[in-house]
């Protein structure tokens, strides 16, 4: 949590420049800052990709110019990249409000983030804020293709993106980096198998894991939440959903969050062909 220097907006980008916006939730309880990161090579016919990226003051303090450029020399997104008016790389009680779905949901009771004096469960108030607010100010005046417009997040914000798969229907394709399957939320898994198809069809869900690290106190629960991710990923595909499994076995779940943030930016740039392609049914 030590404070942080200039990003790639304070610095400037040879390959993209920036936009800044600043939001307050309703309760006046959380200030976000949100950078909008524009492609300066022109947009395509169909406009361009958008990714939004959850812990966006980590995020900015990791893009560089040379992440930029190689984006830029394939079709490269607009990102849109959601943070806290912080100088800390994550905003650890307003994370655990906005990512975690609301109490009723999942079985949820939030007790681990509410025993380390977190407030939880404020998912649904940030879904609004996100897509009802800050969305519309970032992506004005962009040519945005409508169809390739994801998001990501790991850890806090990878369980987000799940719960967004099932709710949301601004984005295409959800980028879950690790997601916090803990006690509390494991049951989401057993509720996305029920979903009705047609509410997702449309959709790509990308689940990225890493390893539990041995001996440590959380492995045993960490390899049990992949296991269970495992074993609800064929019951997706059964269904005819598109889903798919990117496993970075070398990596800690810490690590992931690198790892996992410039797959997606890549994958924005040019998606995986191996991913089924979402398809709804007549």
């Amino acid at each position: 949590m030590t404070p942080l220097g200039p990003n790639i907006a304070d610095k400037g980008s040879a390959f993209y420049h920036f936009t800044v916006n600043t939001f307050d939730s309703v309760d006046g309880q959380r200030h976000y800052k949100v950078w909008t990161a524009i492609p300066d090579k022109p947009a395509p016919a169909a406009g361009y990709p958008l990714l939004y990226m959850l812990d966006g003051n980590a995020v900015m303090d990791r893009l560089s110019d040379s992440l930029l450029q190689k984006l830029s020399q394939q079709n490269p997104p607009v990102l849109v990249v959601v943070g806290y008016q912080t100088d800390e790389p994550f905003a650890l009680s307003a994370r655990a409000y906005d990512d975690t779905p609301p109490v009723n949901m999942a079985g949820s009771l939030c007790q681990q983030q509410a025993t380390r004096g977190r407030p939880c469960g404020g998912g649904l108030i940030f879904r609004q804020l996100l897509e009802q607010t800050i969305a519309p100010q970032a992506e004005k005046g962009l040519k945005i293709d409508s169809h390739q417009r994801g998001i990501w997040g790991h850890s806090l914000g990878g369980l987000y993106v799940l719960d967004s798969w099932r709710s949301s229907s601004l984005f295409n394709r959800y980028y879950a980096t690790s997601p916090s399957l803990n006690r509390d939320y494991i049951g989401m898994l057993d509720e996305m198998t029920q979903i009705d198809p047609h509410k997702v069809c449309h959709k790509q869900l990308i689940f990225m894991e890493g390893s539990p690290i041995p001996g440590k106190n959380k492995a045993g629960a960490v390899a049990d939440a992949v296991s269970r991710v495992h074993a609800t990923l064929p019951a997706l595909r059964s269904r005819g959903l598109a889903v798919a499994d990117w496993s970075f076995p070398e990596l800690n779940h810490g690590e992931m969050f690198n790892a996992g943030f410039q797959r997606a930016l890549f994958d924005m740039a040019a998606p995986d062909k191996t991913l089924p392609a979402a398809n709804c049914p007549p």
